[in-house]
């Protein structure tokens, strides 16, 4: 008999578990592990923090589809970024944001890395999440194919969704086209469209 509800309580105690709402936030990199990992071969990294008015991010913000974040409401909207440079030889030579966006269970945060002349992407990192089951957008293989990527970034064209992690990957692909659209619109308007 005890063996009995020692088995039901267990049984219990996994299927809780199993169908739990709880999400587990993690860091997995640090803001100076990231950078690191962005310019990898650099001289140095410099830092331009930039405030903008609203006025200034219509542009990116009419890009997006008409919002800043990926859940397309502006309650959490930022306007100051720090565009972080990899310097070498005295030219900078890659640009990196670290971006924010609203995953299903909580906050993620990313580190998107450019190239400072074409505005395409060189290297992305998912530096912290709060999500039950985004940990794999977090893996390289998912991450990779961004690389060489422009503004045209979207799930199904060039980039495949994380099986049972659609909402995070579709997170994923507006923080990255983001930080690009906001780079050409900031630094590159007149270069390259």
């Amino acid at each position: 008999m005890k063996k009995r509800i020692f088995w039901s309580f267990m049984f219990g105690v996994m299927m809780l578990a199993a169908f739990s709402r709880v999400s587990y936030g993690m860091e997995i990199l640090n803001e100076q592990q990231a950078l690191k990992e962005m310019f990898p071969d650099t001289d140095k990294i410099e830092a331009e923090k930039k405030v903008f008015t609203e006025a200034e991010l219509l542009p990116v913000k009419t890009r997006l589809g008409g919002a800043l974040t990926y859940k397309k409401t502006d309650a959490a909207a930022r306007y100051e970024y720090t565009f972080y440079y990899g310097v070498k030889g005295g030219l900078k030579t890659g640009v990196a944001v670290i971006e924010e966006q609203p995953g299903k269970w909580g906050p993620v945060k990313y580190i998107v890395a450019l190239d400072a002349a074409t505005g395409k992407v060189k290297n992305l990192a998912v530096m912290s999440y709060t999500e039950k089951r985004g940990r794999p957008i977090a893996r390289r293989n998912f991450l990779e194919q961004f690389v060489n990527k422009g503004s045209e970034i979207a799930l199904g064209k060039g980039i495949n969704a994380v099986s049972g992690a659609t909402v995070s990957s579709d997170a994923t692909c507006f923080a990255v086209k983001k930080v690009v659209i906001l780079y050409e619109e900031t630094h590159m308007k007149g270069n390259k469209k």
